[in-house]
């Protein structure tokens, strides 16, 4: 296994939630939410910390799976991230319905505020991609080397 965490990405232009794997990358964990500029600095310290091996990126298809000009904003940050980290894996998700389950999730646990919502929406999209590392199933996916 290669080393450092597996971090799951929930991009939106105010707000970009954060999720980062376990040691073992079976589990995902929040970090936070953080305007884009704070979400580069945390993925630049999680990189100098337990090391980045994985970015999963919440990838905004269209109801009918098209990309929309949010995958082009969504795409425009990835680069912004390849520029703050170097070369790293980046694997783009498709995000349909992560915001809704989320805020399911966390219904009945405090006011949802966006900042959690942002969050548990890149939590989900991680846990999506490591279960489908697990069992082989899932999302299609496109890595981008």
């Amino acid at each position: 296994m290669s080393e450092g965490r597996i971090v799951g990405i929930d991009y939106g232009t105010r707000r970009v939630g954060i999720a980062m794997s376990d040691p073992l990358g079976i589990f995902s964990q929040p970090v936070g939410t953080f305007d884009p500029d704070e979400a580069i600095r945390k993925l630049r310290a999680i990189g100098d910390g337990d090391g980045i091996r994985t970015i999963v990126i919440g990838w905004p298809l269209s109801e009918d799976g098209r990309e929309t000009e949010s995958t082009r904003r969504v795409d425009l940050y990835v680069r912004r991230i390849r520029n703050a980290l170097g070369k790293v894996e980046v694997v783009r998700w498709d995000e349909r319905y992560t915001s809704e389950e989320a805020r399911d999730r966390l219904r009945g646990r405090g006011p949802v505020g966006l900042g959690r919502l942002d969050t548990a929406a890149a939590g989900i999209i991680l846990q999506e991609f490591l279960d489908s590392r697990a069992g082989g199933a899932g999302n299609t996916t496109e890595v981008l080397r």
